[in-house]
């Protein structure tokens, strides 16, 4: 099939500007974490920051009502930057999805069969993964900032360095096999995402307060952000959770992966570099999991494990798609 040039530019235009929209979110998220210690902020802000940090006058919780004249203009300030932040990133994804869709009419196939569409792909679930965890607990809006950080990132990245025009399918990826196995990898690799943000921004809010607890609060970035993050087990608890609803879709994302090796190769599995390190992420997520679970590697330990396993999926997305050769060499880069 023919690909439909219009289509296909109107999908790049789409794309660009969802990155726009994103860097707004990013910048208000910015501006919301900025203003927002006198309100949104300060009710996620354990009791502990005050003392802490006694210079940030009205850190602490309940400082909304003890600020100076101009706490409550602050306070409106961070939440209007915090709407608008939360509106930009909605329409953002849904200009993303847009390109996705655009994209896939103009190729006439499923719109993630080179490293540039799955780029998208992951950052559009990334982004709708912090939204649904908004639903949940609105009052983190603010960490939005953190999350949007490495999904603008990764859009600069697949938009520039990783781009591909549309084209249609190469042979080997024409099967319907590619619906189930890189949309499901895919997903979960955007969910895995969260998680890494929030056990990251987790490891920050632990070393400052053991820093607190020790009498010596901390004065080198990051953990001087620490203060103004929610409380540990806040943290904790959004990465477990967020992991935990992001394996079993990775997981079987692998095994249709497999499934699909067997009808288009021959074999399951024949260890080859991209299944290799899928199979090592898979592993060390399998085993954060069940640290996390376990009352000996809970916490810090736990967390370590979780970035473990997010740095082995960005090594099998970059170096193994572009550097090694393998029979999973579909980067669609010239």
């Amino acid at each position: 099939m023919p690909v439909h040039a219009g289509l296909a530019t109107l999908s790049d235009h789409l794309f660009t500007w969802s990155i726009v929209l994103y860097s707004i979110a990013l910048v208000s998220y910015c501006g919301e974490y900025a203003f927002g210690r006198k309100g949104r902020v300060a009710a996620t802000v354990p009791a502990t920051a005050p003392a802490a940090e006694p210079a940030m006058v009205g850190a602490g919780p309940g400082a909304a009502d003890v600020g100076g004249p101009g706490s409550g203009r602050r306070a409106a300030q961070a939440e209007r930057l915090g709407r608008l932040a939360v509106a930009m990133t909605a329409t953002g994804l849904a200009l993303q999805i847009a390109s996705l869709v655009t994209r896939g009419l103009a190729t006439g196939r499923v719109p993630w069969g080179n490293m540039y569409e799955f780029a998208s792909v992951v950052g559009a679930t990334a982004i709708t993964a912090f939204l649904g965890v908004l639903l949940r607990l609105p009052k983190v809006r603010y960490l939005g900032m953190f999350v949007m950080m490495p999904v603008v990132l990764l859009l600069f990245l697949a938009g520039t360095v990783l781009y591909a025009a549309a084209a249609p399918l190469v042979p080997a990826l024409r099967s319907y096999w590619i619906v189930i196995h890189v949309t499901t990898i895919a997903i979960g690799t955007g969910i895995f995402m969260v998680s890494f943000v929030a056990t990251l921004l987790y490891l920050v809010r632990v070393k400052w307060d053991a820093a607190v607890s020790a009498g010596r609060p901390p004065r080198r970035f990051p953990v001087t952000l620490g203060w103004r993050l929610p409380a540990a087990e806040v943290l904790d608890r959004m990465a477990y959770r967020t992991a935990a609803f992001g394996f079993p879709i990775y997981t079987f994302g692998i095994i249709a992966g497999a499934i699909w090796a067997e009808a288009a190769w021959g074999r399951y599995w024949g260890w080859d570099p991209k299944e290799t390190w899928a199979f090592i992420t898979w592993v060390v997520y399998a085993a954060y999991l069940h640290a996390r679970a376990t009352a000996g590697w809970r916490g810090a330990a736990a967390a370590r494990i979780n970035m473990l396993a997010f740095a082995t999926m960005i090594f099998n997305f970059f170096v193994v798609n572009i550097v090694v050769s393998g029979l999973h060499s579909y980067a669609g880069l010239s």
